[in-house]
């Protein structure tokens, strides 16, 4: 087991010891907010190599949302055979090289690094090589970076102590707010996905929409629930990562938005009027769309439509 671990110890406490000598001129090495920023780095970089995974989140998302109608017509015909419905929508998914668990793609890739990174700041407790267990004995984080880790606060509060581990006020106070930030960052970057990213479907026996409103409410509930067991240090990591996921996932709705979605008609909305508006001349008069050079209601026009034409100049 530990040569499959090792190298996640050795790979998250070498991230962390790299941006924290980065940060060392400014900060301080003994700062807090110099391990704090690290463990940010951290969220940075594996959020930046986890692009491709998103893309591919994207794509399957609306692959299931173009699959919708076939979905339904599978749920309807083989209404009374739950165990043939689920066999035909699974050979759908493979037909159509999709996956409904897409979605928790991300989550589940950075598991490894979320116990690595665990596992780590509970070692960082132990505050001497002899008090650390052996996979991270080996890795980057010991001796005088062990000890400075070990004393390194966040807002007061010691990043490798957790809500049940200290009997520290201050440990508490930090930890019950970033619990708070991570399971409400998690329920809104959610909640942004199905009320904007996803296009309006009818609720009645939607496989999709079900799964993504378990979502809405399991994920938080698990955060807040599993998180007075984590240290302050991971609280950092996971609230980073939700407020990275939201902005990201914020982008992609705006920019390049689920066709069909609320999302998708505002920027059609938005085109559209900005289209108009490069139809009109100074004046705001509205030019004609193939010829630009030529008003729908030019002033030069008369009412019945008869083009006046033009006066032959006085010679002196």
């Amino acid at each position: 087991m530990g040569a499959i671990l090792n190298p996640l110890y050795n790979l998250v406490s070498g991230v962390i010891i790299f941006f924290h000598k980065l940060l060392t001129p400014i900060f301080g090495a003994d700062s807090g907010v110099t391990w704090s920023l690290s463990i940010v780095g951290l969220v940075i970089l594996i959020r930046i190599i986890l692009i491709p995974l998103f893309v591919k989140q994207i794509k399957s998302q609306r692959a299931l949302t173009a699959l919708q109608p076939q979905m339904k017509a599978i749920q309807t015909k083989y209404k009374d055979d739950r165990q043939k419905q689920s066999e035909e929508i699974m050979k759908l998914y493979k037909t159509h090289k999709t996956n409904p668990l897409a979605s928790c793609f991300p989550i589940l890739a950075q598991a490894p690094i979320f116990f690595a990174l665990f596992t780590v700041l509970n070692g960082i407790a132990a505050k001497t090589d002899a008090g650390v267990s052996a996979p991270i004995a080996r890795g980057f984080l010991k001796g005088d970076y062990l000890d400075s880790a070990a004393q390194a606060t966040f807002f007061g509060a010691k990043i490798s102590q957790s809500f049940l581990g200290s009997p520290d006020t201050t440990v508490k106070i930090v930890t019950v707010i970033l619990i708070f930030i991570m399971s409400a960052t998690t329920f809104t970057t959610q909640r942004q996905l199905m009320v904007k990213g996803m296009p309006k479907m009818d609720s009645s026996n939607n496989m999709m929409l079900q799964q993504q409103k378990i979502m809405l409410y399991l994920f938080p509930v698990i955060f807040a629930i599993s998180g007075v067991n984590f240290p302050v240090g991971v609280l950092i990591y996971w609230s980073t990562t939700n407020f990275w996921t939201w902005g990201q996932q914020f982008y992609v709705i705006k920019r390049n938005p689920t066709p069909g979605s609320p999302a998708y008609e505002e920027l059609e909305r938005k085109r559209s009027h900005k289209d108009k508006e490069k139809n009109r001349d100074a004046s705001g008069t509205v030019l004609n769309p193939e010829n630009p050079e030529v008003g729908q209601n030019n002033q030069e026009d008369d009412v019945k439509g008869q083009r006046k034409q033009p006066k032959k100049k006085k010679k002196r």
